[in-house]
């Protein structure tokens, strides 16, 4: 656009010439200009032309840089679509492997979307029985990188805040029980926001509930360690999250074997044995599609006996 503007305000002048050398010049320059006569007016008119032709010529730079940039845009954008869509695809059909070299190739991806999606294959591979424990660590905190860099990216998008919280949390695990605590405000902060940002998310809601359950059920110790580490300590009731569990049902019925089984749990824990045996059952009956799902399977199944 500058070398547009440019080019045309030295065009001005010349447009400007014919009409600018009128009488009060041709007063000053006296006979001269007539004795130029018609060579005066080639000259002028060849100048004219010049500057004509310099201002069409930077304009049709300037617009075949322009339409070649909105080429470039349209075409990473379908490059950035086509990833994404294969991500997806591979992602449903358990591919995790697959999943993370394909995406690993983008890791220098300014698209939020790519980033958190490598986040959680990252985090999906660190969880393979396959996967050494030197390089699970690795993953970890290689999928923390990637996740970070996906909320730098956009702030707005709400599987970013979602996959950063639980990519903090995992690295916790590898950094004590202080930082573990400290880090659970974070977590708490960025499961809000990604609900905030989309409460249809029942992911995002279950482990909200998640959150809470584990801090309800906290152990006497650690809350003592708590209270010594921090002035107020992160706490929760089964009550807080029985209430997740149910917002995340209520946003996507059946969605998920677990929220159901903490749905059965969580009662179990307010002794209402009633609702409990409910979900229970529902998470015994839930279809098992995956290594998870038969673990909840076998979980229900065995709380249902003992009631």
């Amino acid at each position: 656009m500058a070398a547009l503007a440019l080019a045309l305000a030295r065009a001005q002048p010349l447009r400007r010439g014919p009409a600018c050398l009128g009488r009060p010049l041709l007063r000053e320059a006296g006979g001269a200009a007539a004795r130029r006569g018609a060579g005066g007016s080639e000259v002028l008119g060849k100048s004219f032309k010049r500057g004509v032709v310099l201002s069409a010529g930077s304009f049709l730079v300037y617009e075949t840089y322009r339409l070649f940039s909105h080429f470039a845009e349209v075409h990473a954008s379908f490059k950035v679509e086509e990833v994404i869509e294969q991500a997806d695809y591979l992602y449903g059909s358990g591919e995790t492997e697959k999943l993370y070299r394909l995406l690993v190739q983008h890791k220098n991806s300014e698209d939020a979307e790519l980033l958190w999606r490598l986040a959680r294959a990252s985090r999906d591979l660190a969880q393979l029985s396959s996967t050494s424990t030197e390089e699970k660590k690795q993953l970890v905190y290689e999928a923390l990188e990637y996740a970070k860099k996906a909320l730098e990216k956009n702030e707005s998008n709400f599987a970013a805040h979602k996959w950063y919280a639980i990519c903090i949390s995992d690295v916790g695990d590898y950094e004590g029980i202080k930082a573990k605590i400290a880090n659970a405000f974070v977590i708490k902060e960025h499961f809000q926001k990604a609900i905030e940002l989309n409460p249809k998310d029942a992911t995002s809601i279950h482990l909200m509930g998640i959150w809470c359950y584990s801090f309800a059920e906290m152990p006497w110790y650690q809350r003592k360690i708590a209270a010594m580490l921090f002035a107020t300590p992160p706490t929760s009731t089964y009550k807080e999250a029985l209430h997740y569990f149910h917002m995340a049902e209520e946003a996507d019925p059946n969605f998920y074997s677990k929220n159901l089984l903490f749905l059965g749990k969580t009662y179990l824990k307010l002794n209402n044995k009633k609702m409990a045996l409910l979900w229970l059952s529902k998470a015994k009956e839930y279809p098992a599609h995956t290594e998870e799902d038969k673990q909840v399977h076998k979980e229900a199944l065995e709380l249902l006996n003992s009631i």
